[in-house]
């Protein structure tokens, strides 16, 4: 997994694989050492969880991105890392591209979930009653809502719902203070917890 990722991240002009490795602790230290801009984290490791590695990691750092990549979709695995602080969750059946998309996309500040990752999310909240804050919500924040923890960029929800994407700025700052969240990552996370989006 780690030697294909570099090849394909490596054919990318602007990104560059500064270490490697497949231990939690050898990470954590690569991490103070290296500074790097994005980690991308396997959940199962020879050491720690992967999601022990990533609260230490951004801990230290908060600068540095994390994108968890694994095996599994379960519901608890997708949270357990989103609230240890990673931007994004990626699962290995996911293609290059959507490597480099979700890289990308969490550099940009995004918070991204491949797409086989967003639709169990969104499958499984059949099962779970909405909170009352949910209720709150308008319609369109409640798309929007949607959307963001599909993983779209605020262009992608602009094309998608065919507003202006200031519109869908400010309809992310509105559920932010509904919500007293103040990031678009711990939107994601709160979302995914919460059970406040419907299919």
């Amino acid at each position: 997994m780690r030697l294909g990722s570099s090849s394909v991240l490596e054919k990318e002009p602007d990104i560059s694989v500064v270490g490697m490795t497949g231990e939690g602790e050898s990470a954590i230290r690569l991490c103070a050492e290296l500074q790097p801009d994005l980690v991308l984290m396997d959940i199962s490791l020879t050491d720690i969880s992967g999601i022990s590695a990533t609260r230490h990691i951004v801990t230290a750092n908060p600068a540095i991105k994390i994108i968890a990549v694994s095996t599994y979709i379960e519901r608890n695995t997708v949270e357990s890392i989103m609230e240890a602080g990673a931007a994004g969750y990626i699962n290995k059946a996911a293609g290059g591209e959507e490597l480099v998309l979700g890289i990308r996309t969490v550099l940009d500040g995004e918070s991204y979930l491949s797409r086989n990752v967003s639709e169990m999310l969104v499958d499984d909240q059949q099962c779970r009653q909405p909170r009352n804050v949910g209720n709150r919500l308008g319609r369109r924040e409640t798309e929007v809502l949607k959307l963001v923890v599909e993983g779209l960029t605020s262009t992608q929800i602009a094309t998608k719902l065919f507003i202006a994407v200031g519109t869908v700025d400010v309809h992310r700052r509105n559920l932010m203070h509904k919500l007293d969240i103040h990031s678009v990552a711990d939107l994601t996370k709160y979302a995914v917890r919460e059970g406040l989006v419907k299919p």
